[in-house]
């Protein structure tokens, strides 16, 4: 790939959600009530699983992974997005451009390839219960985790490499609150049909073949379902069905957004929002709110918490 003789582009300018000052305050107000309410969930359910002994099975260890991922995920773009709408000058400089689009590929390739895991954790419970302490034991489900993050590793670099090989000597201003691939791609001053295609396959493909093998095999297990007892089929649907609407929620965003090649799509910095801030840190309330073990749980870990307060109080009237 030949570069241009120019001077190379230092920073990229932000257009961010709005230009309209009320907006970004109405945005910035409603994104950090959203925090304060529902990050601290993320957390909660995390210590819940980690402090309860009865939810020690492999669901609720993929379940706690998935939430740490998930805040994770929104570290990465919104605390910038936050910060840009009280700056007037919307800027990212060359390399947090470059840092924020690896993180945010290689945490959101980890969690495509986790719901993977967790979808093989519901096989083994429905398909081959009698085995599924051996196939499903602690070992493997930290390999799973571990061949998780390796992939989104991998997934994370290739666009990492392609991104910052590229040439930028032109435009640098970004139509949205974010850097990502298939807007940079757009402002290098050098031919990138191969880049784009090598992305597209990265990207678009990818998440297109976990979002189909997810669906397919959430389907034959449903279709499995229907040879058990009503009670125990009752149960476990709730589950898959609480797995596939995550699937849905995580996979369809990056479907719009990664999975049309060279062209932009209507509504993308919309979507995005929903993609990068929202819809993370909702899946693992997802799966919460449908699960009474877990809701149990928290109840006591509150009240055990209110106790203690309690009890400091008297103490130190």
């Amino acid at each position: 790939m030949e570069k241009e003789n120019c001077t190379e582009s230092t920073e990229f300018i932000l257009l961010g959600l709005s230009q309209t000052q009320e907006v970004q305050l109405l945005l910035f107000f409603f994104f950090l009530l959203f925090y304060i309410i529902i990050l601290p969930g993320n957390f909660l359910i995390i210590f819940t699983i980690q402090s309860d002994p009865c939810l020690s099975s492999p669901m609720y260890f993929f379940l706690a992974n998935l939430a740490f991922l998930d805040i994770c995920y929104c570290s990465v773009t919104p605390p910038k997005m936050l910060a840009d709408f009280f700056s007037l000058c919307k800027t990212i400089s060359y390399g947090g451009c470059m840092a924020q689009l690896f993180f945010l590929h290689f945490l959101g390739g980890t969690e495509a390839f986790l719901l993977m895991a967790m979808a093989y954790d519901r096989y083994v419970a429905i398909c081959k219960p009698l085995r599924y302490a051996t196939l499903v034991n602690r070992e493997i489900c930290c390999t799973l985790v571990g061949a998780a993050w390796a992939g989104g590793f991998i997934h994370g670099i290739i666009l990492f490499g392609l991104s910052i090989q590229l040439p930028f000597c032109g435009p640098n201003i970004l139509d949205n609150f974010f850097c990502d691939v298939h807007q940079l791609v757009k402002l290098a001053c050098t031919d990138t049909y191969t880049v784009e295609m090598i992305m597209f396959l990265n990207n678009g493909v990818v998440i297109m073949m976990c979002f189909i093998l997810l669906l397919i095999s959430y389907a034959a297990l449903l279709l499995r379902l229907r040879t058990h007892s009503p009670r125990w089929e009752s149960k476990v649907a709730s589950t898959c069905i609480s797995h596939i609407i995550v699937v849905f929620v995580m996979c369809s965003p990056a479907i719009y957004i990664y999975a049309l090649p060279f062209q932009a799509a209507p509504l993308e910095k919309v979507v995005a929002v929903f993609h990068t801030v929202v819809f993370p840190l909702t899946n693992p309330m997802i799966y919460t709110l449908r699960n009474k073990e877990i809701k149990s749980s928290m109840r006591k870990l509150i009240n055990k918490y209110i106790s203690w307060q309690q009890f400091i109080i008297r103490l130190h009237p």
